[in-house]
């Protein structure tokens, strides 16, 4: 990447943005010199803190990821988490206004960091880029992130070697319609055509497990509301089974082959809240689902008292475990005939979080240290999501077998098998899952390869793993699928995955009377989704999607809808671009 200049110009950006208008971040600094290696070690213990908008912890990083951390770099991470602090924005903008966000930030590209490069909240860090050589091998993603900005402010994440339009999401895709397998084996595997197929199926399902191990009574079907946005999110996911995914008030098609509103009659979003309505009718719908949360919902399905999932990182993560399997019990994809999955191609320029270093921070050549070795092997391996197939530590829950090959060990095979693992206190001691990194972002994508071992970072993609968890259950699974090794690899062999190219396409920021109309027609829409699911005839659902088409188009939906045709139609044209260029 070639080094621009250093310039800060906090005087005039201040004046172009609206909340940091009110702060100096980035007051005249003393020139850092570039440097082309970081230190050996670090004598004085620091604490940096860390603002991390994607955490879902709150406070000092403890266990192993802590005590790796702090050996390698002498450093504590005290997680800043606007998810745990609540409030909306409000902590955010508290320390904005402050001039000191924190002292690393992972935030989103595109309009949030823009204005914290304009208000001079963020480091320039190019005199450290140098020095950054695992960051560096991803170098045409950072020129990417940083164009027009006069300096490396900030550094991409999910970046990988993986072309853009192959998948990214390793043996499984982000979505899919996945069974409780056992139940649907019982009833001779039926045959599923389409979307409503599944409908008659579930219902046998419930009745052939009305209760669940724990006595509460089960549903085909559970929902929740703490993620709605735009839309009602549960009524989306059906959506991607057909190749479609969200795009503002728009469903785009990963091939750029459709758009459609999602008010559209015809359309996919109202076809799956007529799913959900005769789901209900069929007393498959969990009645708590109007009023519970994901945390609630996910103990549900980890309990048994669920038997559908329009996720892998759902029904198989909460219920697969290894005495369920072993005993032929879980989650496994039920592929509809007429279904092409949508799958997020790896991004060429990295995904939507980005990792940067404050203006204000302590020591940001130790940071920059820190945030290169994120993009290691080592710092794959230990700091990407649990949920992922982040393997942890060599020598600790992995390390190569006598042909060479990665493999869990013991411990590894306790923790992410068995679902939990004591580590040593050499290594930090306490729960293995408790101690993982609360960081909550993945600087290189766990399927990249490393070089290393040829393999994947994911170990759930491993021969190894592989071999490890052949249960009844997946051997049963793979028999009906024509011995398919993993999910991908039979949705790719039957042509039913559609891959979205990885354009790193950034959607443009709502202008104001845009987001103002957004905000009272998307409450509008979620609001009526619900009643609609929980319609108690055909005729008041009817009634329900006309006082909403009319309700939404009276509050400026289709002023919305212009503008998120246009991003969709924009964004398809960036990957069309990229997947001409890299593809």
């Amino acid at each position: 990447m070639k080094l621009p200049k250093k310039a800060v110009a906090v005087a005039s950006a201040l004046a172009m943005v609206g909340l940091l208008t009110s702060c100096i971040g980035g007051a005249p600094e003393a020139e850092q010199a570039t440097i082309s290696e970081f230190p050996d070690k670090w004598d004085e213990e620091i604490t940096v803190d860390v603002f991390d908008e994607l955490a879902n912890y709150m406070g000092i990083q403890e266990g192993w990821f802590g005590d790796l951390v702090k050996k390698k770099f002498n450093m504590k991470l005290n997680i800043i988490a606007p998810n745990v602090a609540g409030g909306g924005d409000t902590l955010y903008n508290t320390r904005v206004s402050a001039g000191n966000l924190g002292d690393l930030i992972v935030t989103a590209k595109g309009k949030k960091l823009n204005e914290l490069v304009e208000g001079g909240l963020v480091l320039d860090s190019a005199p450290f880029y140098p020095a950054m050589k695992n960051v560096e091998k991803f170098d045409t993603a950072v020129t990417h992130l940083n164009d027009g900005k006069d300096g490396v402010y900030a550094f991409p994440t999910s970046v990988s070697s993986i072309k853009p339009t192959e998948p990214s999401e390793g043996i499984d895709p982000t979505f899919g319609p996945y069974l409780r397998w056992d139940l649907y084996k019982q009833l001779g595997y039926p045959e599923l055509n389409t979307l409503e197929d599944l409908l008659p199926v579930l219902k046998d399902m419930q009745d052939l497990e009305p209760t669940a191990p724990n006595g509460a009574r089960v549903y085909a079907i559970s929902l929740f509301k703490d993620w709605d946005g735009n839309m009602m999110v549960t009524a989306k996911q059906p959506t991607t089974f057909y190749g479609y995914d969200e795009r503002g008030f728009v469903l785009a098609k990963a091939d750029g082959s459709d758009y459609q509103s999602i008010l559209d009659d015809d359309g996919e979003y109202l076809r799956t809240l007529k799913f959900y309505y005769e789901a209900n009718q069929l007393g498959l719908v969990d009645p708590e689902s109007t009023t519970q949360n994901y945390d609630t919902m996910w103990s549900k399905v980890q309990n048994g008292q669920v038997l559908f999932s329009w996720w892998p990182w759902l029904g198989q993560a909460a219920y697969n475990t290894d005495a369920n399997t072993q005993a032929g019990k879980g989650f496994q994809i039920a592929p509809l005939k007429d279904m092409k999955v949508f799958a997020y191609g790896a991004e060429a320029y990295g995904a939507e979080p980005v990792i940067t270093i404050g203006s204000k921070a302590k020591d940001p050549e130790r940071i920059a240290a820190f945030i290169d070795w994120l993009y290691s092997p080592e710092g794959t391996y230990a700091n990407n999501s649990q949920t992922m197939g982040a393997a942890g530590p060599q020598g600790l829950t992995w390390d190569l077998d006598d042909s060479g090959q990665p493999a869990l060990t013991e411990l590894g095979q306790q923790a992410f098998i068995g679902g939990e693992a004591e580590v040593p206190a050499e290594w930090g001691g306490g729960s293995y899952i408790d101690g993982g990194s609360t960081l909550n972002v993945s600087a290189v994508l766990p399927a990249d390869v490393d070089k290393e071992t040829g393999l994947p970072f994911n170990y759930k993609t491993w021969p190894t793993y592989q071999e490890l968890v052949k249960t009844p259950l997946s051997e049963d699974w793979k028999a009906k699928m024509g011995d398919a090794p993993t999910t991908m690899d039979y949705l790719k062999d039957n042509d039913q995955l559609l891959v979205a190219p990885g354009a790193s396409y950034t959607p443009p920021t709502d202008p104001s009377e845009i987001e103002t109309l957004r905000n009272q027609v998307k409450a509008v829409i979620v609001q009526y989704s619900w009643k609609m699911s929980f319609a108690a005839s055909e005729a008041e659902f009817d009634q329900l999607k006309g006082q909403l088409q009319e309700e939404a188009e009276g509050l400026g939906y289709d002023k919305v809808l212009e503008f998120d045709m246009e991003s969709a139609k924009a964004q398809n044209e960036a990957r069309e671009k990229v997947a001409e260029k890299l593809g």
